[in-house]
Parts: structure tokens; C-alpha cells; sequence
């Protein structure tokens, strides 16, 4: 049986592929920043004596929100580099 394509450029094909869709992770990690921060605001409106106790809580939020970025593009850097 005759042999398709060339083994290496689909391995470079997966690897761009792969690395693109963790792409998605720090798109999800931005949209879930936006989120969080939104609601937060919308809180410290309709009760503002509660401000200290939702800005720790949203910013808890954010940090593991970016977290999550963070771990996408370390992810996407293994692809390229380590895969």
C-alpha cells in the first residue's frame, strides 16, 4: 500500500493544531475574567456595604480564572517545545 503525506509534516500539522485549540483555554480563562468582574460589580451595587467581602471573593475568582490561561498557554508551549 502506497504511503499518504509526509509522517513529519503531520506530526507539525498535530502540533499546530493541538497548540491553536489550547488557544480556546485562554479565551474561556478572558471570558470568565469579564464574567467574574461584571457580577462583582453588579454585587457591590445593589449592596455596597458588602464591597471588602465580594472584591476579596472576585479577586479570588480572577486569580484562578488566569490560572486556568496561564495553564493553557504552559500547555501549549509543552506542544511545540517537549512534544
Amino acid at each position: 500500500m502506497e504511503q499518504l503525506g509526509n509522517p513529519e509534516a503531520t506530526i507539525l500539522m498535530g502540533k499546530y493544531i493541538g497548540a491553536g485549540l489550547t488557544a480556546l483555554g485562554m479565551l474561556g480563562a478572558a471570558i470568565g475574567v469579564g464574567i467574574i468582574f461584571a457580577a462583582a460589580l453588579n454585587g457591590i451595587a445593589r449592596n455596597p456595604s458588602k464591597e471588602g467581602s465580594i472584591k476579596g471573593l472576585a479577586m479570588l475568582g480572577m486569580a484562578l480564572a488566569e490560572f486556568m490561561g496561564i495553564l493553557a498557554f504552559a500547555v501549549a508551549m509543552m506542544i511545540f517545545f517537549v512534544v
